[in-house]
């Protein structure tokens, strides 16, 4: 995947800076429901229109999610993309005939994608996860959520988990992507891989796994392990 950091040069640079940055805001915020609105707030407050101080923001698709959706095109079927930052992935899923929604807790995020989608047919919204309009529950036929169980304390996991888990329609599809790790690791987050026990956390709200891709992703701090997984709502 072409990344941003290859068209541009600085980009790398400015976004471990970014990450320096970022690390004393978490330090001041702290860790818990009400902290984590205010830093992805504060993230996107401060980056002021440079990618690169959006720490996840990758300015492309996922690629596990692309070559899911060149198998699974979306005509007539509804999409739902959870905390969809600048919107790469809602894109991907409205380009493979989704019918597509998008929201994020940050109104700055939505700014920002509308922004660079504005001929977009994906409909940005300011939502939280816990609060959504209620005519959302149950209403997509496929939810995609990339890299927001980790974003948030483990003792929210399970409350994460099942707001997600509601948002979709009987036999709809729901997509994780996250970071793992071993169970019985500690790991003082955020972000919080996920313990690879967690990984069947959906079993618990009436999914059936339907397939599972563990892959790595090399960093200049590290190799970092990931799981992308489809799970089916029967």
């Amino acid at each position: 995947m072409t990344g941003p950091w290859e068209k541009d040069p600085q980009f790398e640079g400015r976004r471990q800076a970014a990450r320096d940055r970022l690390q004393e805001i978490e330090a001041k915020t702290g860790k818990d429901s009400d902290a984590r609105d205010a830093f992805f707030n504060a993230v996107y407050e401060q980056a002021e229109g440079d990618a690169a101080a959006v720490p996840w923001a990758d300015l492309a698709p996922k690629e596990q999610l692309i070559q899911w959706l060149d198998a699974n095109g979306g005509l007539d079927l509804s999409a739902l993309d959870i905390a969809c930052g600048l919107g790469d992935n809602a894109e991907a899923l409205a380009a493979a005939g989704y019918r597509t929604t998008a929201f994020d807790l940050a109104e700055d995020a939505i700014a920002w994608a509308r922004k660079r989608f504005p001929d977009s047919k994906v409909d940005y919204r300011r939502a939280n996860l816990f609060h959504p309009p209620e005519e959302w529950f149950g209403a997509f036929d496929v939810v995609n959520e990339c890299y927001t169980l980790q974003a948030l304390p483990p003792e929210m996991l399970e409350q994460t988990a099942a707001a997600i888990a509601g948002f979709v329609a009987p036999d709809g599809r729901l997509l994780v992507y996250t970071r793992t790790r071993p169970d019985g690791t500690f790991i003082d987050g955020p972000p919080w891989p996920l313990e690879e026990g967690s990984l069947r956390m959906f079993e618990r709200y009436g999914f059936a796994k339907e397939s599972e891709t563990p892959f790595t992703i090399d960093r200049s701090d590290g190799v970092i392990p990931h799981s992308f997984a489809v799970w089916r709502k029967f």
